[in-house]
Order: C-alpha cells, then sequence, then structure tokens
C-alpha cells in the first residue's frame, strides 16, 4: 500500500475534512470519470452523484478491506455502484413521470371528450354555418374582423350571426330550464 493512500485511510477513519480534499485530489478525476461513464446527465445531477460517492466512501471506509483490493479499486467500485444506484433511480422517476403523463393525457382526452359532447349539444340549435363562425370566434379565439376577412362579409355581419346565435342558444337552454 502506498503512503498517500495509508495517510488517506487515515484521515477517513478519523472522519478529518482533510481526508475529502485529499480523496478529491487523489482520486477525483477516477470517480469522475466513472461518474460520466455511467450515467448520462445533467451537470447538477453529475454533481449530485459526485457528492453522493464521496460521502459513501467517507461513511464506509470501514468496509474497506486491504486484502482483498487497493484503494483505488474500491473508491472505482463505490463510485461504480453509487452511479448506477443514481441512475436507477433516474429510472424510476422517468416512468413515474411518464406515467403520470399518461394519466393526465387520458384524463384530459376523456374531459375534452365530454367537453366536446357538451359543446356539440349547446351548438345543436345552430345552423351549421353558425356554428362554424360560433366555433373560429369563441373556440379559436379569431376576432371578428379577422373572420369577416375570410368570410369576404362585413363584420357587422358576424357580430349579427353572433348575437343571433347567442340567443337561439339561450332560448333553448330557457326552454329546458338550465338558465
Amino acid at each position: 500500500m502506498q503512503d498517500h493512500d495509508q495517510k488517506l485511510i487515515t484521515l477517513l477513519h478519523n472522519q478529518n475534512e482533510e481526508a475529502i480534499a485529499l480523496l478529491i485530489q487523489q482520486y477525483g478525476g477516477l470517480i469522475k470519470s466513472i461518474i460520466r461513464k455511467q450515467l448520462t446527465v445533467e451537470d447538477q445531477d453529475f454533481e449530485e452523484c459526485l457528492d453522493d460517492t464521496i460521502l459513501a466512501i467517507w461513511q464506509n471506509i470501514g468496509a474497506y478491506d486491504p486484502a482483498k483490493n487497493t484503494l483505488k479499486h474500491w473508491v472505482a467500485a463505490v463510485a461504480k455502484y453509487k452511479a448506477i444506484d443514481y441512475q436507477r433511480k433516474q429510472i424510476r422517476q422517468r416512468q413515474r413521470e411518464q406515467s403520470y403523463g399518461k394519466l393526465t393525457d387520458e384524463l384530459f382526452s376523456q374531459q375534452d371528450a365530454r367537453e366536446q359532447a357538451d359543446l356539440e349539444e349547446l351548438l345543436a340549435p345552430l345552423s351549421a354555418e353558425e356554428q362554424k363562425l360560433f366555433r373560429q370566434y369563441y373556440g379559436n379565439g379569431q376576432s371578428s374582423k379577422e373572420i369577416a376577412a375570410q368570410w369576404n362579409v362585413r363584420e357587422s355581419w358576424i357580430h349579427n350571426k353572433l348575437s343571433r346565435g347567442r340567443k337561439k342558444i339561450r332560448h333553448m337552454l330557457i326552454s329546458r330550464s338550465e338558465v
């Protein structure tokens, strides 16, 4: 065993903070390369994994057995398994996010289907032309000026059609006692 490794082990056993600086100085490049090889993450995630690895080495130096391995190989193994654990954590998180996304998509599509059915029922008393006008004005948010230009009519005609359509819808709702 090399002298600098023995000094590092002693400092780590004594929980001396100098050990962290010495660990990073001696094995920082090794630890970083192992983590980068194992993970494809952003800088913040990489730094978090690096910090967790150094903390694991700090807390678990008692598990190091010089008869089984060199300190360098033990540090490399800790880094590799921390990176693998971190990768598994990321995969689980992505899967949760995807399942949440699917769930919200399903809820929105169900809601959209119900809203679409309600809208169809609401627009039922209108002619096809009035329904198209309502969808453009209220659904798509187009201005009356834009619609008038598309339809080659005056803007006042659009306002009249919208007003008459609202009256038809109001009359239908009143007759059903919903308003």
